[in-house]
Order: structure tokens, then C-alpha cells, then sequence
């Protein structure tokens, strides 16, 4: 039996609640310790998630919101890869 169940997830930056599929998850890899946008869920360890808009993806930059969740240091092309997950 199939259940239809929503997965909510926090937007770390608005945080609203929204479907877990309406939002860009990145990760930090626990065995390389590497942040990447998970868009398939395949990385496994500690993750944030983000809103599919340009205003979630600067104020999530200019806070440093993946420094402080996650314990690491952004990565420098991070902003180009967010970019283009926005307009797939």
C-alpha cells in the first residue's frame, strides 16, 4: 500500500515548510567532508535545504548559512552550480 505522506523540509534561509521534492538540498559528504548540491539524494551526512529562488540562494550567500550549518567552507563555485539547478 502506497502511502501519500509529504515529506516537509525547513528552507534554512525564509524558513518556510515545503515539500522536500520544491527544494535544493546540499550536503556535506561525512567521508570527504566535501559540501555538493544533492540533487538526487545520493550523498549521505549532514544537509541544508534551500527554496528554488533567487532570493533564498543570496540571502543563503551572504549570511554564510552553509558555514554555520554545516561546518565547513562554502565552496567558491557555488553560486554557478546553485544557478544552474534554478533554471533546470
Amino acid at each position: 500500500m502506497k502511502s501519500n505522506r509529504k515529506f516537509l523540509r525547513q528552507c534554512a534561509c525564509c524558513k518556510q515548510y515545503k515539500d522536500k521534492t520544491e527544494l535544493i538540498r546540499i550536503t556535506k559528504d561525512y567521508k570527504t567532508n566535501e559540501i555538493k548540491i544533492n540533487t538526487d539524494n545520493s550523498v549521505m551526512g549532514r544537509s541544508l535545504y534551500i527554496c528554488k529562488n533567487e532570493e533564498c540562494i543570496t540571502n543563503l550567500l551572504k549570511k554564510k548559512k552553509i558555514e554555520h550549518v554545516l561546518k565547513g567552507k562554502t565552496p567558491v563555485n557555488i553560486k554557478e552550480k546553485l544557478d544552474t539547478v534554478l533554471t533546470n
